[in-house]
């Protein structure tokens, strides 16, 4: 008994972390913060602040004044750039899960001639950039006379390669095939096992997917740059408009960026948690 307790103590001494440890954390913590410290401290200045060569690094009292010069821009638009942001991350995020998942399944559970084959070629289109193809992409979308339609940005990213990849992944680990055997010995079909059985264990990975697929559209800049037009732009391609005059303050154009980042901040905080709690579910079930 005394040799067990002392190995209970030991376990416990070497399962506590350094204090080496909690100091790399605050590092990387700091590290994480100050840029948008840094942003907050800018936007919150005026004009000159940025040049100021005795700068304080203590915030001013102009952060209200730039917030309103950014919503209230006329060449900005922001609350529709806003509202177009949230519209198409949201429907791309879903979209992307949605199928994702399907096709998942599919390549992990169920038999079918080429599904190898095939897997390998959903995964290689990974290696091609998307500059590549934004030329024919156009060209197709401005013969059907899309461009300038917030559905543009839509439709080429209501799939993903890496989507179906990871959920490949993640299902043909997470489910047994014992239970699809079971709910098919209950008369249930391949859709009906996908719902009951394959839906509930995907969701841990599918929110992972679904946070990254949102936050991946949400500052996507290249293609909406390129196909909107400027009165009805997403929100990274109107702030860029902040810095489209000859001359460019920075105070305005760093208040834009952080209203841009508090919508992501906020989704992390409220979605932490459960994304947190159904991983480790997740892994308690596997």
């Amino acid at each position: 008994m005394p040799s067990a307790s002392k190995n209970v103590r030991r376990a416990r001494r070497f399962s506590r972390p350094s204090p080496w440890v909690y100091l790399f954390l605050g590092v990387v913590l700091l590290a994480s913060v100050f840029p948008f410290y840094w942003s907050f401290l800018i936007g919150s200045g005026d004009s000159y602040t940025v040049r100021d060569p005795h700068m304080s690094w203590l915030p001013g009292g102009n952060f209200w004044v730039n917030v309103d010069k950014v919503v209230n821009d006329p060449s900005v638009n922001f609350w529709r750039a806003l509202w177009n942001s949230i519209y198409s991350s949201t429907l791309i995020a879903v979209s992307v899960v949605f199928f994702s998942t399907l096709a998942g399944w599919a390549f992990s559970k169920l038999h079918f001639r080429g599904r190898g084959r095939l897997l390998v070629m959903v995964v290689a289109t990974m290696a091609v950039p998307m500059q590549l193809g934004v030329v024919p992409l156009y060209i197709m979308f401005s013969e059907l006379g899309w461009t300038g339609n917030i559905g543009a940005i839509i439709i080429p990213s209501l799939t993903s390669a890496f989507g179906v990849f990871w959920m490949t992944q993640y299902l043909r680990q997470a489910v047994p095939d014992e239970l699809i055997e079971a709910a098919r010995v209950d008369g249930a079909s391949s859709f009906r096992s996908f719902l009951t059985v394959g839906v509930p264990a995907a969701r841990p990975a599918a929110a992972m997917l679904g946070l990254f697929t949102f936050v991946s559209a949400w500052n996507n800049f290249f293609w909406p740059f390129i196909v909107l037009d400027r009165q009805d732009p997403t929100l990274p391609v109107a702030l860029s408009l902040l810095q489209s005059g000859y001359f460019v303050d920075y105070s305005v154009v760093l208040t834009g960026v952080l209203l841009a980042t508090a919508p992501l901040l906020l989704l992390f905080v409220f979605a932490g948690k459960q994304l947190v709690s159904g991983i480790m579910a997740g892994a308690v079930k596997g």
